[in-house]
């Protein structure tokens, strides 16, 4: 999340995306009884182009896993409500109809009633067979799959449970719509409600849970995650999972305000090393902060993303960065590598209700930003000062062990989209460093996944206008760009009132005709002219309230009383209609979006402390609409238009013709690896930057997933990779070189120039 003021990019006519996605009405086209098991045929999986189309291009009418999901052959075992799929139900949940005569004659009456006995027998006797279980464990079951138990611990395969262990038929799945019972790894039940069409898959622990046949869907207008998903026709409706692996203290307050000098995770973490209570209450956090009901809640909200802050450290950490200005050795505090079992067990939570999951490095060795949130507040040394192109260095290595792994077929469905570097911050770096890093990423991550295959790759605007990336790299393979708008880090008093009544036409003030002004024609500018692009933040807050919104010491530059906007029980009905209409302006503007977040923690007093940061909240006491697709039209209604549209990108931005096809002229201010200039560098003095040699052993991650009990289980008994999808990538992991003394590499904006290369 930005902690620094949004430059707005204004055009002279603003307009929306909704020109391009009518709404109709929500359906529930596959509603199968609790936990019905449905058997599989022996193929993995079949290819999209085998489904029926969906009868809306734009995915806002019905389509079912009946239609869109079960591979041909497979629909005869498919139950609705316990009973065989009739014609009639094929027909109502948009199957395509195919022929069917009545018998003509005995023989055929007679084999018609033999068929249907023996689907008779099967939809009996399956459920026998695969015995399910009701509760967790982290025994190996000796039947078949079991719902959401734990036999490779939580999410053994599937996400939150879903596996059971041992023996059974390795083609079961289970199936759960609206109304069905979930039972979490750790004994938790709960019922999943979603009036959307939604439904999620579990297997057994010895089926294959990353290829099933049958793929779980959020909702009836999002693709399942079997099918591929369209930019231009398909609508992100997401959230971010903000404050879970990387800490802010206005999302995660309970965390710091028993430390009254943390600001930030370094420090937040070198105090609890200090007290000896680091892992236990991170690894409590990780565990407890968003939980499997959390993605079942956000499936059942309309919703279809997920953007997923992670840090660097989830994958390892350096005990020696350098020498400080003080002459002591500086070692990075973050407690290394725990969470990333809990990233995986995320993962497999999101397959099984089928979200997807846009990946971000909200961190990077030195920082990005000298936000709170890039791991520790003041000194950008990313890509400046001494210690810039090292820095460089080390985040790259991250990048391409992330890209690894979730590259493997196992994880190819689930994470569809890879940011690089949140929220580099250009104004400190300079664009064309940031361009160079982010061709250099680029054509890393592409010699590992391939032109057209692999997550989309996110880069951030670096708080420039979204223009200023008009034509950025032409050729180039699924770059999306990424922008965070908010009106809250403006600095301005923000007192204009937005408590204005419950009238749809006038609730909110100026400020959703100010979104959709705001917003509305930048963003589908920046579709046509760069590709596909997205608002990976945005948020309900209008002013800057909030407790520790900008930062543990910070303050509010909002000219009105913050404590009204600190404690939502007080809102009256029309401050809720004017902040669901801000929401639904911003919504219908941005296009394709995030709202940052999903929940915000509360402080120690119980109080959620910032109300309008948290889409949780907002769903639960009616300032955040309930359908997303209610949005659309919004802008319009309040009459504003502008530029459009057209859904339709060009090949090469979403890996067809012409992907990874570069033209050196694209590159000519930029295209030097390292830059040849950096900020806070002389020019002649660039040769003698501190730099490290990829001689290191590369960390791989690998698939571990947590216990209830904090411990950690390895794989399920199915094949799930290696952690490293490239074998033919063996360069290796930058390390510093033999006999070197270092800048300390977080804090080097303090330190001279070396006088000699080392």
């Amino acid at each position: 999340m930005a902690t620094s003021a949004y430059h707005n990019d204004l055009d002279a006519d603003e307009a929306t995306y909704s020109s391009l996605l009518p709404i109709s009405p929500p359906s529930r086209p596959f509603a199968p009884s609790p936990g019905t098991p449905v058997p599989q045929p022996g193929s993995l999986r079949d290819s999209a182009s085998s489904f029926p189309t969906y009868t809306d291009t734009n995915r806002n009418s019905t389509s079912t896993p009946s239609a869109g999901l079960l591979p041909a052959g497979a629909a005869a075992a498919a139950t609705h409500d316990g009973a065989p799929l009739a014609d009639s139900d094929a027909a109502n949940t948009g199957r395509k109809r195919r022929g069917f005569a009545f018998p003509r004659t005995r023989r055929a009456l007679l084999t018609l009633l033999a068929l249907l006995l023996i689907l008779l027998i099967l939809v009996i006797a399956l459920p026998v067979a695969l015995t399910r279980h009701h509760h967790s464990s982290n025994t190996a079951s000796s039947g078949g799959g079991g719902e959401n138990t734990g036999g490779t611990g939580d999410s053994g395969g599937d996400g939150g449970g879903g596996d059971g262990g041992g023996g059974g038929n390795q083609n079961s799945l289970i199936v759960g719509g609206d109304g069905s019972t979930v039972t979490t790894d750790d004994g938790e039940s709960f019922v999943y409600n979603n009036s959307f069409g939604g439904f999620w898959v579990s297997s057994s622990a010895n089926s294959d849970p990353f290829h099933p046949t049958v793929a779980a869907q959020p909702n009836s207008w999002t693709p399942p995650l079997n099918q591929s998903w369209v930019w231009g026709r398909d609508r992100v409706y997401g959230v971010n999972l903000g404050g879970w692996f990387v800490l802010e203290p206005f999302i995660a307050p309970s965390l710091f305000q028993p430390y009254p000098s943390a600001s930030d995770e370094w420090s937040l973490s070198t105090l609890m090393r200090a007290d000896g209570t680091l892992q236990q209450k991170l690894e409590a956090h990780y565990a407890s902060f968003i939980t499997e009901r959390d993605i079942a809640q956000i499936a059942g909200a309309g919703l279809n993303w997920v953007r997923v802050p992670i840090p660097f450290w989830a994958v390892s950490t350096w005990p020696n960065t350098g020498v400080e200005p003080s002459g002591s050795t500086e070692s990075e505090p973050f407690l290394a590598g725990v969470a990333w079992p809990y990233i995986v067990r995320l993962l497999n939570w999101a397959r099984k209700y089928g979200i997807r999951v846009n990946l971000d490095l909200h961190t990077v060795p030195g920082s990005q930003n000298g936000f709170n949130h890039s791991g520790k507040g003041g000194q950008v040394n990313f890509l400046n000062g001494i210690m810039g192109i090292a820095n460089a260095q080390r985040t790259l290595d991250y990048i391409r062990i992330i890209t690894e792994f979730v590259s493997q077929p196992e994880w190819r469905d689930v994470v569809g989209m890879f940011g690089i570097v949140n929220e580099a911050r250009e104004i400190k770096i300079g664009q064309d460093q940031l361009s160079a890093f982010y061709l250099e990423a680029h054509n890393m991550i592409r010699s590992i996944t391939g032109i057209g295959t692999g997550p989309y790759i996110s880069i951030h605007d670096g708080f420039l206008a979204v223009s200023a990336w008009s034509g950025f790299l032409p050729g180039s393979d699924r770059i999306v760009m990424d922008t965070h708008p908010y009106f809250a880090f403006s600095g301005n008093p923000q007192t204009e009132p937005i408590s204005t009544g419950t009238d749809p036409d006038d609730a909110g003030g100026q400020w959703p005709r100010l979104a959709c002004n705001s917003w509305g024609s930048s963003l589908n500018n920046s579709r046509k002219n760069f590709g596909v692009t997205i608002a990976g933040e945005f948020s309900n807050g209008y002013n800057d309230c909030g407790l520790f919104l900008n930062g543990v010491n910070g303050t509010h530059s909002f000219g009105g009383d913050c404590d009204d906007w600190q404690d939502s029980s007080n809102w009256d009905d029309g401050t809720k209609a004017g902040v669901k209409a801000f929401a639904m302006a911003s919504m219908d503007a941005l296009g394709d979006w995030f709202f940052w977040t999903w929940k915000i923690g509360p402080a120690l007093d119980g109080v959620v402390r910032s109300p309008l940061w948290s889409y949780q909240l907002g769903l639960e006491n009616g300032w955040i609409p309930t359908d997303p697709r209610t949005a659309v039209g919004k802008c319009a209604a309040l009459g504003v238009q502008g530029s459009s549209f057209s859904g339709t990108f060009s090949s090469w931005q979403t890996g067809g013709a012409g992907a990874g096809t570069i033209a050196a002229a694209a590159t000519r201010s930029f295209g030097q690896w390292p830059p040849a200039t950096l900020s806070n560098v002389d020019e002649d003095a660039m040769t003698l930057l501190p730099t490290y040699t990829p001689t290191g052993a590369v960390p791989t991650l690998t698939y571990t997933t947590p216990t209830p009990a904090g411990s950690v289980t390895g794989a399920p008994t199915v094949s799930v990779g290696d952690g490293w999808f490239d074998k033919g990538d063996t360069a290796g992991y930058a390390t510093t070189v033999a006999g070197c003394t270092y800048p300390a590499a977080w804090s080097a904006l303090d330190l001279p120039m070396p006088t000699e290369r080392c």
